[in-house]
């Protein structure tokens, strides 16, 4: 692990989920850049000290020399945003697969990089895009692509929060101090951090990518020096629109990330909040309600489910689908053979592309007097 010392958010998420099915052992890390926490990390994961480093240049020199029955098959990287593409890069280049935080890098170009570096050395790049990994999540997209509701038509996905309602980071926040710093962050703040989530999360049920966006990005809360608030009208390639709507500042919101689908016959509505219940909309008949767990879900969904009916299952079970999954395709990695990520069924590199895509293409339109600007 790069990333993920005692002062994270994030990095104890990670082992907790990588850590569910018993296939993941973590056995070193570069935990912090603060002096002395890499190695309190250690102690306290109970790591060989010998395996504890204070940078990820170090870890990867020394992992890499050892013996192929010892040295890690994979690192996850779950640092802030301008430190994701630089071990991810050196992890590629050293002969380990990668599995890192979104957005998957500082910029495009960085992504781009790792697009290129994936290609060159066959290796597996998994992006924990963890709302695809919910069992209803699976179950939408397997309906809109059976044809279940017909051609699709419109999409409304919203990730409304409200924990940046105030000047977080001028109080020593770390989390929102990182995250609302361009240098750390990226050209995107709200739109960087959430709404990448509600753009993926509504291009992979739809089974239909973004095409064209008209966005209009706010910085709400005085003296913030990246976006907080944001909301934009979307076009899909399959001729569906759409309305995305990220926010950091609706005061008295959690997590509420939802989406609702609709088609010629009828349509869906999931929340995150509520993750094992969905609502099925028909036309011209009542509506029905569905939940995880149950014999009549397509087998998409009974695949990533872990809990009985009626059991509560959320966050970290649909992280762990991720990294289940993952953990699937590093075994099932051939070196010289030609890796399909597809059938795995988590993001990889072209879906963090395109997040960055995403980003930039949401800052241009939103500071152009264009109505419509193109994802390319």
């Amino acid at each position: 692990m790069v990333g993920g010392g005692l002062t994270s958010f994030i990095g104890p998420v990670h082992r907790k989920a990588a850590g569910i099915d018993g296939e993941i052992e973590l056995v070193c890390g570069a935990f912090s850049i603060i002096p002395g926490e890499s190695k309190a990390t250690g102690e306290a994961l109970y790591l060989d000290p010998s395996r504890v480093y204070e940078t990820y240049p170090e870890m990867f020199e020394a992992e890499k020399k050892m013996p192929p029955e010892k040295r890690i098959d994979f690192v996850s990287v779950v640092t802030p945003n301008h430190v994701h593409y630089g071990p991810s890069k050196m992890a590629l280049e050293s002969g380990f697969h990668v599995i890192v935080e979104k957005p998957i890098s500082f910029n495009l170009d960085e992504a781009k990089s790792l697009q290129k570096l994936v290609a060159k050395t066959g290796l597996v790049l998994g992006l924990t895009h963890t709302y695809t990994g919910y069992p209803l999540v699976k179950e939408a997209k397997a309906m809109v692509a059976a044809g279940k509701f017909g051609k699709i038509r419109k999409v409304y996905v919203e990730y409304p929060q409200g924990w940046l309602s105030t000047l977080l980071e001028g109080t020593g926040n770390m989390q929102a101090s990182w995250r609302t710093d361009p240098k750390q962050s990226g050209m995107g703040g709200a739109i960087g951090d959430i709404g990448t989530h509600a753009a993926n999360l509504a291009e992979y049920i739809i089974g239909s990518e973004i095409t064209e966006i008209c966005a209009l990005l706010n910085t709400v809360v005085k003296g913030r020096l990246l976006d907080d608030d944001s909301s934009m009208l979307l076009k899909f390639a399959n001729g569906a629109t759409g309305v995305l709507l990220a926010t950091q500042v609706a005061a008295g919101e959690e997590n509420n990330l939802n989406i609702r689908v609709y088609g010629e016959k009828g349509g869906l509505e999931w929340k995150q909040e509520d993750p094992n219940t969905m609502i099925l909309k028909w036309l011209g008949r009542p509506k029905e309600i569905i939940r995880a767990g149950q014999a009549y879900l397509t087998d998409d969904a009974k695949r990533f489910t872990r809990t009985p009916a009626g059991h509560p299952e959320g966050y970290l079970e649909a992280f762990a689908n991720i990294y289940r999954e993952f953990t699937k395709a590093v075994r099932d990695h051939k070196p010289g053979k030609k890796f399909n990520l597809a059938k795995y069924d988590i993001p990889g590199v072209d879906d963090g592309v395109r997040g960055m895509t995403f980003v930039q293409t949401a800052v241009k339109s939103s500071g152009s007097t264009r109505k419509w600007t193109k994802l390319k």
